[in-house]
């Protein structure tokens, strides 16, 4: 499986809470090329959560790279420190995009971009208790049948706070998903939304069916 994973690459959006956990373990795994964006420093509020950084005030997708490569020095690692809309020039040869953002705009504008190019999307997201995964592929419901835009801007963790050891449940559960799509086994959570309650402790699966108006993934759009 190894030797699969080394061919792969797989562009991460986000290197917080969920992206920390996410990279790590695709790197672990062996995947050949991560593609890391995020435009924001380290701050001393995420290092909590945020278990791939170390050093305050550094670019966060340097600070992951730097420990990447500490775990695997065999895989290639590329960074963009740039804003989400440049999103579309760099995913060339992406087999899987990871959606480990904070914000409703970012998600869906990453959701558009895997629609129209056929790209498997990994999406997570957490906030105080409560955590959520969904894997979207082509011609699959996509994330703009799960939520419109006339979805309220999301709070951020900083906001709203966190069960730190929250996120990296979610991310490893993305992380999953993504080996299990690069490998072509298993049943991934295309169709389904897996909602998990830290507070109580439980898992729900819910049914996703594709919205016959979505003015991202239908035909009548």
């Amino acid at each position: 499986m190894k030797d699969q994973l080394a061919l792969k690459k797989v562009l991460i959006v986000g290197l917080g809470g969920l992206g920390s956990p996410v990279a790590m373990y695709l790197a672990t795994a062996g995947v050949g090329h991560l593609v890391l964006v995020d435009f924001d420093r380290v701050d001393l509020s995420n290092l909590q959560r945020q278990i791939v950084h170390n050093t305050i005030g550094q670019y966060k997708v340097e600070s992951a790279k730097d420990k990447l490569q500490q775990i695997n020095p065999n895989i290639e690692i590329t960074t963009y420190n740039q804003p989400i809309e440049n999103l579309q020039s760099i995913i060339n040869n992406i087999d899987v995009i990871v959606d480990c953002s904070d914000n409703f705009a970012t998600r869906f504008t990453i959701n558009s971009i895997c629609v129209n190019n056929a790209i498997p999307l990994v999406s997570g997201a957490a906030i105080r208790w409560s955590g959520q995964v969904a894997v979207f592929l082509p011609d699959s419901p996509c994330y703009r049948c799960l939520y419109d835009d006339s979805e309220e801007q999301a709070e951020t963790c900083s906001e709203a706070g966190i069960l730190a050891p929250l996120v990296g449940i979610i991310g490893s559960v993305q992380a999953i998903e993504v080996i299990k799509i690069l490998l072509g086994i298993g049943k991934s959570l295309c169709g389904k939304l897996l909602l998990f309650d830290a507070y109580k402790n439980s898992w729900r699966c819910v049914k996703l069916p594709k919205d016959p108006n979505c003015p991202v993934c239908s035909s009548n759009h």
